[in-house]
């Protein structure tokens, strides 16, 4: 083991013949004596110890070489002349000796150095070795730690001869050292040391005694507080010491409780003068450290040591004593309390009976002898003599310090770790095992706990973080009694709802955490619910009445909905049997109902406050303050005030809506025989329907839905429930104004909930509604009919004949009411004839006379009815309720039928014309619903149709007819001859309609003509002779049936665009057939399309634009010749009202405030009709477009070749000449742009509600929100899908514009929309998408490889990457079964491509992560499994791999890859990181080749299946990628995240460690390396360099290697030695660099078996010097090295370091003292001296054992820290930093005060109180700045990191080396 050779002149075991004498330190490490070296027996004596000295260096390789170089040691000491009391080179003896104490040698060399040792101090004797202890002491102190059982007898002789005797000053400093050297000693009681190991730290404690010391015991003296001070510090600090520290303690320590205080003394009670001096002796001058030495006991991982020293709390500390009581710190018991009751986490119960006999104190005597035995509630009475109470112990003395423990716990963060997060939730757990405990800490940390677990869900990462916590909680909300639950709920409620100071804030903070623990904790039980929640609701009303009648501030409306809804959830859990009815004590009869009311609510509050605080809710204890039946009363009376007072206040609907739900909640929960006002009630209802024109909607389905559950549980009568109705039906027709669609669904609902409740039979809303019809209709010549009724009741019918009530909606309208249990109500669709049959014939009636408004609105509302067959059904009914219409078939002669005086022909007339009213006004639609439909037949249907056979609804009104026309007799009065005439002439009208109409076909066979001829021949004598023109219109429609012939398109001209035109007109609904040849006419007046445009654009417009549409629609043909001229203004102009009217349908459904409309017609209807004209538009447009373009298509060759694009290869080479653009391109383009800007309209409407735009509704209007959205959305996606089937490329294009902008947008969520709706549209399945995609791109990229019908005209502004991004995309959403549609024409795509990759190359990395798509895509589907397409895929993939290398670059990672700056590296911690969270655009996307190559190589073995292609495409990665971006002369700039990335997952690939490996060894091996960007080495660099040194163990063997040992021969002057010189430095820092960076990414230990090599690596560099070669520069790396393994190895590998780390330290630490150009200065220069502080502060921060019995040598590791002691000549720190500040002048005097912190972590002090960025070019700059307040501070820091008690920061640590390591400029330049 060679040592340092090189260094005679400054190293530790220099003999001083070769160098001047150095400074005399008071530690003497670095001290040799000033020998009278011209005393030649001296000089002799000296050399042969010099001589046996040197054989360490060459002779020790084996033990026995140990023991030999011992013997010669001795033998050389032994020839000492007689005169000689001194030991030469002691330094150097001292070094060699302490490694020979080296754990990994066997004894028998520990037993001979130990005899070594014997002799050297019966030399020197007691003075010398007081003064030469810093010396010897540090190798001995770690030997009972490992010593054999030979070799503790004569180290204890050693101890007990030479040590007990010397000076207490020179012991005093050590104190520390020498307590941690014994206490391995006493871990095993027994083995046959340990009592003289007790007695030697005892004789150690009386050696350090002052000798005026008073005597306080046998054993104690006053003077020996120093010495339990360190003796804390030690067992706080040695964490494997501990065991021997606990049976030190357990036998000497004092007990410190005198005698248990008696029940009248508690805190009062004297101490006697002993126990007092016990007390301060091991108190002072520090009381904290008694109490953090058990809190670091308490906190052991082993169970024993915390078993010991709960013991000891319980027999030397009781919780009563003076110490823990008076003479302790603040916050310290607390400390220990904390530490105490963590022990129960084990939940071990001998650990929890100590925990609990010391907090309940002394056992009374009558159960002294059971430990721990759990008392009752019902025993703590019979111990109040002799002892008082235990419980009144611990209340006195621990429950407030436990208390505000446990809180502390719960508020800290723990760095929101879970687990750590639940701890206190489990200690509080455990605390409830003792009631005496557990009883008086849970009510005061009970909401505590539960307000941690709600601030947790906040701040929780992930649900399942949440989830563990929830649970721990809950087994601790389990636990708690159900009374102090309730208890501390209806505190809270009390703080929320009553008057107070209290900001609105607070209280509603206190109502969340209300509802957090009904929402997520268990308050169910029985006791619960059958008691608790009824007395809370009925406190939670109490107040609520109390804040409306005191004359205080009201109560914010949010929180009395809050307050509310937690009454509501509260009642939700009482069961029916909560309320039985009668007393159930009959010893407790209940109080009369109206005593009962009488009663004010402070009494009642009173009561019920007196039950949960004096009798904390305790059953067992006392009965509840009211008996159910009086508890039923008063919360149906409180709620009832409630409801009537808002109804009677007209409070807003947001007030009334909860008040009602409750009161309903409890009508359902109460029995029917408890008292209730009904009157009052019923009187405050009307009282809310009367006042005001309208009321919120909210407060009318509270009073409807409160009336129907007061109807059914029969609280009122039918005739009080008639009375509402009117009222109540006025108001819901406010709210179906067709203008505010807000609540239509809501109100429908409700009014047939109120129709259930009336029961079927029930006509009252019927007439309620007709009465609102007819209420303001003027009659006569200026008649006036409103059409706002008539809107009305088009909703109403509308959503009626949709509501079909199943599961949760059968149980009533979905309102703030919620859910209640009603029977289930009737459905509109089943039963609307019993609401609107009367109001649909007043409806009806309004077609009759087109001079009011309501005309327009039923005509409109034909046109749009949902239920044509139920509103003729009703006419059917009607009809067979006719006699006179049954007669023909009856009769036995057809013309013996006539009419009577008995028959309704006022009726029959009136059904007629109705009936023709809606023929005439409906739309086409219709008629097939009438021609298609069947009635079944019945006897009076039968008796009609002559036939008893199912007839359709055309038929059936065909012979009603006929029937009304079969009467020829008539009564001979005028009047009668009136009333037949008129219903004759009804019924040829509605038989003209019925013929006309376009399914009139099947009624040819009937031969309706014969019988109407007849009938026009006897009408040429009739009376009325305007029946004939009635006829002949008849007769020529029955003639006109023979002649109707289905029309067929004729077949298109031109084989290829005629199809997609075929497709695209029929998708329209508009044939070119339709335009037959006309005679030429003559435009129309210009005019026209003015005046059709302010038509469409005016507000006035609104109501009848349905008629402006069609009319619209019927001019188009009038501009068959100049479409395209028109076409944009049109377009323009509807999209423009498009917008507009959906932003005020946006607006509408957004504001939660309801605002009047000032528009009678729905935005919704106004919106359809817009979209209807514009598709009518587009669809002429595009058709004229398609026919124009088949006339002028010029029929393409058929010997070109066709490739999937067209003619693709032969248009490579293809130069575009200069073309005009036709006047068929200009149409073109026209339409296009026409097309864009409705794709654009109609995207926007589709995407309403979707994403982030759902949250901005207002939820109160959800379902009429719902419906209307979906209507509006689908009618958009039929559009959408019409435009896509017409133009597919185009309106892609147009939808790829509207991605590419939404990623621009604040809104991140934008863009995705545009993947959902693809798959909506049936015109957009992938099979079309992927092809248009394609054509797009090469329309970009080389369009004149592109057929020339496929390409884009390119007016939307997109880059070939936008397009390409997209399909990626696009792609990626699709679902895997797609790719069986797509694969041909991908694979097609892909060949064509590869086949002129140039045009290309911009995209080319995007198209092959879409290959990469594929791949993955297909490995997951069964059409996957086919290898010859797996094989072409490949095939491709590798293609399109190459041809990115070949087209692009090489050097483009120089370009795509961010570089860093110099300041970046430093503080840059993750580069990739802030832009991570920001959307990247399509060009940077596409440019990020590294990022896409990343992303794919986890995928290579789906994609290329084979294992030589994946290795194909791994190497050519590697050479292209990465070989590049790490040989770059930018390097390690061109390093990024992504780069990391990449090579991380090609290290994954299997069979690729070559090339991987070899990339990472050369970028490690380079010199530029260490320039990093340290985020990137954190994140990227370390996990690879862990995973690429794993399994190879020779990467650091290798290393090693390289660095070669110092030498001064060859050069020694000039430049050529310096450069040498230089050059050997540079490249030794650069692999000690590489040695800890290993070290740091490898796990720990990993490098346990290579420390010897590493050992003698940096022993050989330490003896470099200033001149060798390499010089002494490398001290810097060495002492990083050493760092790195502190933090990366286990303290037992590194004992053998131990002796030269210290000598190493002293003498870095030592020159920063030394004369400027001294051999010691030049020797540690600026930048070793820097690391030599940042190793001492590392090691003084991580405190390995091994280095705590040496820490007093280089800082004050007592007490002597911050309590500096006296003395006659003042106190002189041994400890080195100390001495070096004394020298230098101490800057860091005050730094106690202002940096002491309660920090949790326990970090170096150089980087985070001390900054380290200093420059190192000046030593006077790093002193002032670093050394000095460095040196000052570092021994209180240390002692204050300790005090804290804080966890090691070790990721902070490496952290701060790393920054060290990849730190560049302490790296020598060459010259």
């Amino acid at each position: 083991m060679a040592l340092e050779p090189g260094r005679r002149s400054v190293s530790p075991e220099s003999s001083g013949r070769d160098s001047p004498v150095p400074r005399q330190w008071r530690n003497q490490l670095g001290s040799e004596d000033a020998a009278p070296s011209k005393d030649k027996h001296y000089r002799k004596y000296a050399n042969h110890v010099e001589r046996a000295l040197s054989l360490f260096e060459t002779t020790v390789q084996e033990w026995a070489d140990y023991i030999s170089f011992l013997n010669r040691l001795l033998k050389a000491l032994q020839a000492k002349p007689s005169t000689i009391t001194t030991i030469p080179a002691k330094a150097t003896v001292a070094k060699r000796l302490s490694q020979c104490l080296n754990p990994s040698l066997p004894s028998g060399v520990h037993q001979k150095a130990l005899e070594v040792y014997q002799y050297i101090f019966s030399v020197i004797g007691k003075g010398g070795l007081s003064k030469d202890l810093p010396l010897y002491l540090p190798g001995l102190a770690s030997v009972l730690s490992f010593a054999s059982l030979s070799v503790r007898a004569p180290f204890l002789d050693l101890l007990e001869r030479h040590f007990l005797d010397i000076d207490p000053r020179s012991l005093r400093p050590a104190m520390k050292s020498i307590i941690l050297a014994l206490l391995p000693g006493l871990e095993e009681e027994t083995s046959e040391d340990f009592e003289r190991t007790l007695k030697l730290v005892e004789r150690f404690k009386v050696a350090i005694r002052p000798p005026d010391s008073q005597p306080i015991t046998e054993t104690h003296s006053a003077g020996d507080d120093f010495f339990w001070q360190c003796f804390f510090l030690a067992s706080i600090t040695g964490h494997n010491r501990r065991t021997g520290a606990l049976a030190y303690l357990s036998r000497s320590l004092p007990e410190l409780g005198g005698t248990a205080p008696s029940a009248g003394e508690l805190r009062n009670a004297p101490d006697s003068e002993t126990s007092t001096k016990l007390s301060q002796l091991v108190t002072s001058p520090e009381p904290g450290l008694l109490i953090r030495c058990f809190a670091a006991g308490l906190a052991d991982e082993q169970l024993l040591i915390q078993r010991g020293y709960l013991d000891l709390l319980v027999t030397h500390l009781p919780l009563h004593s003076k110490v823990l009581q008076t003479r302790r710190k603040a916050g310290d018991l607390e400390l220990l309390l904390r530490a105490a009751a963590g022990v129960t986490v084990r939940r071990d119960m001998s650990l929890n009976r100590r925990l609990w006999s010391w907090l309940l104190g002394p056992e009374p005597a009558a159960s002294g002898e059971h430990e721990g035995a759990l008392d009752s509630p019902s025993s703590a009475s019979t111990h109040t003599h002799g002892f008082f109470s235990r419980t009144t112990y611990f209340e006195e003395f621990g429950l407030q310090p436990l208390t505000r423990a446990i809180l502390e716990m719960i508020k800290s963060d723990m760095d929101g770790n879970p687990s750590e997060r639940a701890r206190p939730y489990r200690i509080c757990l455990s605390l409830m095992d003792r009631w005496e405990i557990g009883g008086l800490v849970v009510p005061e940390v009970f909401l505590s706990v539960v307000d941690s677990a709600r601030d947790f869900k906040a701040k929780a990462t992930n649900k399942a973080d949440f989830n563990e916590i929830l649970r721990s909680a809950s087994v601790f909300f389990d636990g708690v009694e159900s009374g102090l639950i309730y208890s501390e709920m209806l505190s809270l409620m009390t703080q929320a709802i009553s008057p107070g100071e209290l900001l609105t804030a607070d209280r509603a903070k206190k109502l969340d955490l209300v509802k957090f623990i009904l929402g997520h904790f268990n308050v169910r039980e029985e006791e619960m619910i059958t008691v608790h929640a009824p007395l809370t609701v009925l406190a939670i009303l109490c107040m609520l009445e109390e804040t409306k009648h005191k004359n205080s501030k009201n109560l914010d409306t949010a929180l009395t909905e809050q307050a509310l809804e937690i009454a509501g959830s509260l009642i939700d859990l009482v069961p029916e049997r909560a309320f039985p009815w009668g007393s159930v004590n009959k010893s407790v009869p209940p109080v009369e109902s109206k005593i009962l009311a009488a009663t004010p609510n402070p009494e009642l509050l009173k009561k019920i406050r007196t039950f949960y605080i004096a009798e904390q809710g305790n059953l067992e204890a006392s009965a509840p303050p009211f008996v159910p039946q009086n508890l039923a009363e008063l919360l149906l009376q409180k709620a009832c005030n409630l409801v009537c007072e808002s109804l009677g206040r007209s409070e807003s609907g947001v007030n009334v809506a909860p008040k009602s739900r409750v009161f309903m909640l409890l009508l359902s929960k109460t029995p029917s025989k408890a008292f209730l006002d009904t009157k009052k009630l019923l009187a405050a209802l009307h009282a809310g329907l009367i006042n005001g024109d309208s009321i919120p909607f909210n407060t009318y389905s509270s009073i409807i839905s409160l009336s129907s559950h007061l109807y059914s549980s029969n609280r009122i009568s039918t005739v009080d429930l008639s009375e509402l109705v009117m009222p109540l039906v006025r108001h819901a027709w406010t709210f179906l104004s067709a203008a505010e669609p807000k609540y239509h669904v809501e109100t429908v609902r409700s009014l047939w909930l109120l129709q259930t409740a009336l029961t079927p039979a029930s006509r009252d809303i019927e007439a309620a509604i007709c009465t609102l019809l007819l209420e303001n209709d003027i009659s006569g010549t200026f008649a006036q009919r409103s059409a706002d009724p008539g809107r009305s009741f088009c909703v109403l019918w509308s959503h009626s004949l949709q509501d079909n009530p199943s599961g949760a909606d059968r149980r009533g309208p979905k309102t703030p009411n919620g859910d209640l249990k009603v029977p289930p109500r009737l459905g509109g669709m089943d039963n609307y004839e019993i609401m609107l049959t009367r109001p649909l014939f007043l409806m009806l009636d309004a077609l009759a006379d087109e001079r009011t408004q309501l005309f327009m609105t039923v005509k409109t509302w034909l046109n749009t009815l949902i239920g044509m067959d139920k509103l003729l059904g009703i006419f059917v009914t009607k009809f067979a309720e006719l006699s006179f219409l049954r007669r023909q078939h009856g009769a036995a002669e057809p013309n013996s039928v006539h009419f009577t005086d008995e028959d309704d022909l006022d009726v029959g007339l009136y059904y007629m014309r109705a009936l023709s009213s809606i023929f005439r006004w409906a739309p086409e639609a219709a008629w097939g619903v009438v021609a298609k439909r069947s009635i079944r037949s019945s006897p009076p249907l039968a008796e009609i149709a002559g036939t008893d056979e199912d007839i359709t609804l055309q038929e059936f009104f065909l012979q009603v007819c006929l029937q009304c026309m079969a009467c020829d007799k008539v009564p001979g009065d005028e009047v009668s001859q009136v009333r037949v005439s008129q219903l004759y002439r009804s019924a040829l009208t509605v038989l003209h309609q019925i013929l006309l109409n376009p399914y009139a076909g099947p009624l040819s066979k009937l031969q309706l003509e014969n019988p109407l001829i007849e009938k026009l021949s006897q009408s040429l004598s009739g009376p009325d002779p305007y029946v004939q023109v009635l006829l002949l219109d008849v007769v020529f429609a029955s003639l006109k049936l023979r002649e109707l012939v289905p029309v067929e398109l004729p077949a298109s001209p031109v084989s290829e665009k005629p199809t997609g035109s075929l497709e695209r007109s029929k998708s329209f609904g508009v044939s070119l057939a339709q335009e037959k040849p006309q005679a030429q006419l003559p435009p129309p007046p210009p005019t026209l399309l003015r005046t059709i445009l302010a038509g469409l654009s005016a507000a006035s417009s609104r109501p009848v634009l349905d008629s402006w549409v069609g009319f619209l629609t019927e001019c188009l043909p009038l501009y068959a010749d100049s479409i395209f001229q028109v076409l944009i203004p049109l377009v323009e102009t509807l999209c423009g009202q498009i917008s507009n009217t959906f932003d005020n349908l946006e607006r509408l459904f957004r504001t939660s405030d309801h605002v009047v409309s000032q528009t009678s017609v729905g935005p919704e209807t106004t919106l359809i009709s817009l979209l209807n004209g514009l598709e009518q538009v587009l669809a002429n447009g595009h058709d004229r477009l398609l026919a124009e373009e088949a006339r002028a298509q010029v029929v393409k060759s058929p010997d070109q070749p066709q490739g999937f694009f067209g003619n693709m290869v032969s248009g490579v080479f293809a130069t575009d000449a200069p073309q005009t653009r036709s006047a068929t391109a200009n149409d073109r383009l026209t339409v296009l742009l026409a097309f864009q800007d409705s794709v654009r309209i109609c995207f926007r409407i589709w995407s309403w509600g979707q994403g982030s735009d759902a949250a901005r509704q207002d939820s109160s209007s959800g379902a009429s929100f719902g419906f209307t959205s979906l209507r509006m959305r689908n009618r958009a996606r039929r559009l959408l899908e019409h435009l896509f089937a017409a133009e597919t490329l185009e309106c892609l294009e147009t939808v790829i514009g509207i991605w590419r902008g939404a990623l621009d947008d604040a809104d991140q969520s934008k863009h995705t929309e545009v993947f959902n709706l693809l798959p909506a549209l049936d015109g957009s399945r992938p099979k079309h998408t992927i092809p248009a995609l394609f054509n797009a791109i090469y329309s970009r990229t080389n369009p004149a490889a592109l057929d020339p019908s496929r390409r884009s005209t390119l007016t939307i502004e997109l880059q070939d990457t936008d397009v390409v991004i997209f399909l990626v995309d696009y792609a990626r959403s699709l679902e895997d079964d797609a790719m069986d549609e797509i694969w041909q024409d991908c694979t097609a795509f892909l060949k064509d491509l590869l086949g002129n990759p140039f045009p290309h190359r911009q995209t080319l990395p995007s198209l092959l992560e879409f290959a990469a798509i594929l791949g993955e895509k297909v490995d997951n589907t069964n059409f996957g499994e086919q290898r010859k397409m797996r094989r072409e895929l490949a095939d491709l993939f590798l293609r399109l791999l190459t041809a990115i290398f070949t087209t692009r670059p090489t050097s483009f990672t120089d370009t795509t890859t961010g570089s860093f700056s110099i300041s970046d590296k430093r503080t840059s911690e993750q580069p990739s990181r802030q832009a991570s969270s920001v959307i990247r655009l399509p060009g940077d996307r596409a440019d990020d080749v590294v990022g896409i190559l990343s992303a794919i190589v986890p995928n290579l073995p789906k994609i290329l299946v084979e294992n030589d292609r994946i290795l194909t495409a791994a190497t050519a990665i590697s050479a292209n990628v990465i070989g590049p971006t790490l040989r770059s002369k930018s390097f390690p700039d061109t390093v990024s995240n992504n780069t990391l990335v990449l090579l991380r997952e090609l290290a994954r690939l299997p069979n690729n460690q070559k090339s991987w490996k070899k990339d990472v060894t050369d970028a490690f091996n380079d010199s530029r390396f260490f320039g990093s960007n340290l985020g990137l080495v954190q994140s990227g660099w370390l996990p690879l360099l862990k995973q690429w040194a794993v399994n190879d163990k020779e990467r650091l063997p290798e290393i090693l290697t390289r660095i070669t040992p110092p030498t001064t021969a060859g050069i020694v002057f000039g430049v050529g030695a310096t450069s040498a010189r230089l050059e050997a430095d540079r490249k030794t820092q650069l692999n000690l660099r590489r040695v800890a960076t290993l070290i740091l990414a490898s796990n720990d230990d990993a490098f346990a078996s290579d420390l010897g090599p590493i050992f003698d690596k940096l022993i050989e560099l330490l003896g470099a010097t200033s001149t060798s070669s390499p010089s002494s520069t490398t001290r810097a790396e060495v002492y990083m090295v050493i760092r790195a393994l502190v933090l990366k190895t286990s303290a037992i590998h590194l004992a053998a370091l131990w002796p030269i780390i210290n000598s190493e330290l002293h003498a870095a630490i030592s020159s920063v003292v030394a004369a400027d150009h001294s051999a010691q200065s030049d020797t540690y220069g600026n930048a070793s001296v820097m690391q030599a502080c940042k190793l001492l502060d590392l090691l003084v921060c991580v405190a390995p054992d091994d280095f705590q019995v040496n820490e007093w040598l280089f800082v004050t590791d007592t007490i002597d820290a911050v309590y500096r002691p006296g003395g006659v000549g003042g106190y002189q720190p041994v400890a080195l930093v100390d001495e070096v500040c004394e020298e230098l002048g101490s800057g860091g005097g005050e730094w106690m005060m202002m940096n002491k912190t309660g920090s949790y972590k326990k970090r170096p002090m150089l980087g985070q109180v001390i900054s380290d960025e200093v420059s190192l070019e000046r030593r006077d700059e790093l002193v002032a700045k670093v050394l000095r307040p460095f040196f000052g501070q570092l021994s209180i820091y240390a002692f204050e990191s300790t005090y804290a008690m804080g966890a090691v920061d070790l990721e902070g640590c490496i952290q701060g080396l790393v920054k060290d390591v990849f730190d560049e400029r302490s790296i020598v330049r060459a010259l």
